[in-house]
């Protein structure tokens, strides 16, 4: 079996699994548009994706909902996860697995749910009475105002965090001090529902309860309610830049000796273990390269600088026709050729990216190495030039050092690259010749 018929083989293989496996696919639902609208008596029976830029879900999605909106608002019931990328988020109605939304603003009414976690990374966060979390809160944002109920922990890193709820779990909040009486959405834009004005840093209400420990920075104590927390009180003064900051001490010239003997020593033991399994698996490919090189290192130079532009002009190409093909077979409303051909584009893409950065990582570098240690032993140990091993270590021990010393490494490291590519090129379109596919 010749080696061009076990490729075309392997490819259509391929092919065959992604006309198989994409269609499939479309059991994930898919919609588009200005205004988007899941009407209360509709039941969505699995996933559902929705790119528009307002999505109002009265409904039930039985599956995750993914969104991406200007404006998105849940008031129906949502069985799975709610993953949301968008301006403002409101929920008014039931999600029973987790939140995960990174936007301007989201609003928990009070007659929402979340079955379990809330994650929220944006500007303003505001959980409203009544409204209940089942799982933690995670939030990453300007601002928050919790008052709601949370049946799990809080964790929060925000310039303006209140508690007027009730949370069971642990409270930690990493909150900026406060510096000025104005909140920290004061100047923030204008958006489509309310934003609450928090004060800066962290408010503890009357109201609040904690059942385990609150932790929180400040450089002073705050006032806490009392019974607010059942638990234990900690706060952490803030290091970095604060009193007591001690700045990290600068490596000495021994110490950097040291990383980058460390980092020498890493590369000459990924080089030499990659060499070893290349020269297994492919024993003519670096000896052959090598020979291309040494005879022919000039041309392998220029081809190397044409290989590294064919490199991109293919993705191009590639991203061309995967585009182009899907536009076609859409408005032919063959939608699952369509998904194919972008399916197979990107896996085709993915693929050559992968193959031209390992290329370039270690395939040059042990082409080079191997013909540089032969070169070398030549003059000092010519019994070993032939030598599986020898002429491999050889070579990459004293590549990579050269490599290594910063005025000319990353000089070296690009001659090393466009030499090995042009060399690589030229050995495989000699085999290419003399192996026509058939």
């Amino acid at each position: 079996m010749s080696r061009a018929y076990k490729l075309l083989t392997t490819l259509a293989i391929f092919m065959l699994l992604a006309l198989a496996v994409v269609p499939s696919a479309q059991a994930f639902g898919g919609r588009e548009g200005d205004r988007v609208v899941i009407p209360a008596d509709e039941v969505v029976e699995d996933d559902l994706y929705i790119a528009a830029a307002e999505i109002v879900v009265d409904g039930t999605i039985k599956g995750d909902l993914y969104a991406g909106a200007q404006s998105v608002t849940i008031n129906g019931t949502v069985e799975g996860d709610l993953v949301v990328g968008a301006q403002t988020v409101v929920i008014n109605g039931t999600v029973t697995d987790d939140v995960r939304v990174f936007a301007m603003a989201i609003q928990v009414g009070p007659d929402a749910e979340i079955g379990d976690d809330l994650l929220f990374g944006g500007a303003s966060l505001e959980t409203r009475s009544g409204s209940a979390v089942g799982g933690d809160v995670v939030v990453g944002s300007a601002q928050a105002l919790i008052a709601g109920d949370v049946a799990g922990n809080i964790l929060a890193g925000t310039s303006a965090l209140e508690l007027s709820g009730s949370v069971e779990g642990d409270v930690r909040a990493y909150v900026d001090e406060a510096t000025e009486d104005r909140p920290p959405m004061f100047f923030g834009p204008q958006t489509g529902i309310p934003i609450p004005s928090v004060p800066s840093g962290l408010t503890i209400s009357d109201e609040a309860r904690i059942g385990g420990s609150l932790t929180y920075t400040a450089n002073q104590d705050l006032s806490i309610p009392a019974n607010s927390v059942a638990g234990e009180v900690v706060r952490v003064t803030p290091q970095v830049g604060g009193e007591g900051y001690v700045p990290p001490t600068p490596p000495t010239p021994a110490e950097l000796v040291g990383f980058w003997a460390l980092d020498l020593l890493r590369t000459i033991i990924t080089l030499i273990a990659v060499g070893l399994l290349l020269g297994w698996l492919f024993p003519t490919l670096i000896k052959g390269a090598g020979d291309k090189l040494q005879i022919h290192p000039w041309p392998s130079l220029g081809w190397g600088v044409v290989s590294y532009a064919a490199f991109y002009f293919t993705l191009l190409v590639i991203l061309f026709a995967m585009v182009l093909g899907a536009i076609i077979f859409g408005f032919l409303t063959l939608g699952g050729l369509s998904c194919t051909v972008i399916w197979l584009g990107l896996l085709l893409i993915f693929a050559l990216i992968v193959g031209f950065v390992l290329t370039v990582a270690y395939v040059t570098k042990i082409v080079v190495s191997v013909l540089g240690g032969k070169l070398i032993l030549a003059r000092v140990k010519p019994e070993l030039v032939d030598h599986k091993v020898w002429p491999l270590v050889v070579g990459v021990v004293v590549l990579a050092t050269l490599m290594s010393i910063p005025p000319i490494g990353w000089l070296l490291k690009l001659l090393v690259v466009l030499f090995g590519l042009g060399a690589l090129w030229l050995f495989g379109r000699e085999k290419t010749a003399k192996q026509p596919i058939v």
